[in-house]
Formats: structure tokens, sequence, C-alpha cells
């Protein structure tokens, strides 16, 4: 199967929807089983925390001297909760399923090309140990870049901005993520992923937003995981690799 072009005219939303549509492909349904469960149990853990303690969260945040601002302050701790909490799950899923996660880009990039799937080290336990240090090396970025945007919301004034300012972060991790899975099955450096999303920032944060959406809706964020790996390895496979790739050259 080769691809048309007509997916890249769309942008993030056709690159969304084209995963959404390629994980149900007979010959790929079955490389989505295991991601599918992981995303499964581990929403359901991030909704249940959510449910019992979200309101005790919230209450923690608001500084007793901004009650006056509660009604102002609360829908924006509320989303920056949900944002923050569903992101952070996102994360901790994809580092469990990262093995599982690159056999579907392989097999997803095959199905579209026509072509054996990349060779993924010939020993499933390296490949598996690689794709585990990946998702390890994107932690601690993560890790490095959330400081900021938590003490973000302990400033007054600023902290209006943290709900904005979590939804621009997680689209662009979302899309990180993502891309990883059929860059990193290439040989792609985590360093050359964020070059390679920088030149093409529309798209990039287009596509992550929809991603970070999909894990806020309840049940929608069961299937985002190989909904993103399959969208990421169509924008790959669409060309979305030149420049960086050719730098290497």
């Amino acid at each position: 199967m080769t691809t048309d072009g007509a997916v890249t005219e769309l942008g993030g939303f056709g690159y969304w929807a084209a995963g959404l549509r390629l994980m149900w492909q007979p010959g790929l349904r079955r490389f989505t089983l295991i991601p599918l469960a992981i995303n499964i149990l581990l929403f359901s853990v991030a909704g249940w925390l959510l449910v019992s303690h979200a309101g005790g969260w919230v209450e923690d945040l608001l500084p007793g001297w901004l009650d006056f601002l509660y009604w102002v302050l609360m829908p924006l701790l509320v989303i920056t909760l949900l944002v923050a909490t569903f992101f952070t799950f996102t994360l901790i899923a994809n580092l469990i399923a990262a093995p599982f996660n690159a056999v579907l880009a392989a097999r997803v990039e095959a199905h579209l090309t026509g072509r054996p799937p990349p060779d993924l080290g010939g020993n499933a336990l390296v490949a598996a140990i690689g794709a585990i240090g990946g998702e390890l090396g994107r932690l601690i970025y993560l890790a490095a870049w959330s400081l900021p945007l938590f003490i973000l919301l302990f400033i007054p004034g600023l902290n209006l901005l943290a709900p904005f300012a979590w939804f621009a972060f997680s689209a662009w991790m979302m899309s990180l993520e993502y891309i990883d899975n059929a860059a990193g099955n290439h040989g792609l450096s985590f360093r050359d992923q964020r070059r390679l999303l920088r030149r093409r920032p529309a798209l990039t944060l287009g596509f992550g937003s929809l991603m970070t959406l999909m894990t806020m809706v309840p049940v929608a964020n069961f299937l985002a995981m190989p909904v993103g790996v399959c969208g990421a390895t169509r924008m790959w496979v669409d060309g979305f690799n030149r420049g960086v790739v050719e730098d290497k050259r």
C-alpha cells in the first residue's frame, strides 16, 4: 500500500484520523491489542484517582488568600490538573508499552509502504531495552521542563497561563512521544527527533493537540496510544522524516 499525500494536506487532524483508521486494519489489529490493554488499565486508574482525589488536590493548589478569586481560578486549576494527570499517565503507559509500540510502528510502516518492516535488531530483548531506554530519556526531558510549569501554578497572575502552557507542552510531548516509534526504528536519536519536530511546528502541535484532547475524553483515551503510534508512523512514511535524516547522510 502506498501513500497518496491526501492526509498530508489535512495536517494534524488528517494524521490523527489516519491513525484511527489504521489501528483497525486487517493485519494490524492484533499488534494493537497489548498497547490497547495497557492504556485501558492505566487510564482507568487515572480516572479513579481524579474522581476520588481531584477536589482535594485542587483545594490544596489554591492559596487561602486567593479565595476571592475562587470561581476564576478553580476552572483553570481543574483544567491544568486534568491535562497534567492524563499526560503523565500517557507517558507511563508508553514507557510500559514501548517494545510493543515499536513493533506496531514497524508493521504499520510495512503496511503503508509494501516493504518488509524495519529490522528491530534481530534480538527482541535488545530491541525492548532500546525502546524502554528511549522512553526513560523522554521522562528525564519531561521532568526538566515540568518543574517551571509546576512553579507557574503558584505565581499569582501568571498562574492564569498555566493551563495553556501545560496544553502546549503536552501537545509537543505527545508528538515527540509517538514519532519516536517510527523514528527510533530507523535509529534516529532523541535529539534529532526534537530537531525534526521543530522544523514542522504547525503539524507537530496540531497532531499533538488532538492527541492531548483525546487523552482527556473518557473511553476515547483508551484508544489514544495505538492511534498515536499509527498516526505518527503515517507522518513518518509521508516524508515527515525529510531534513534531519538527509542531514545525517
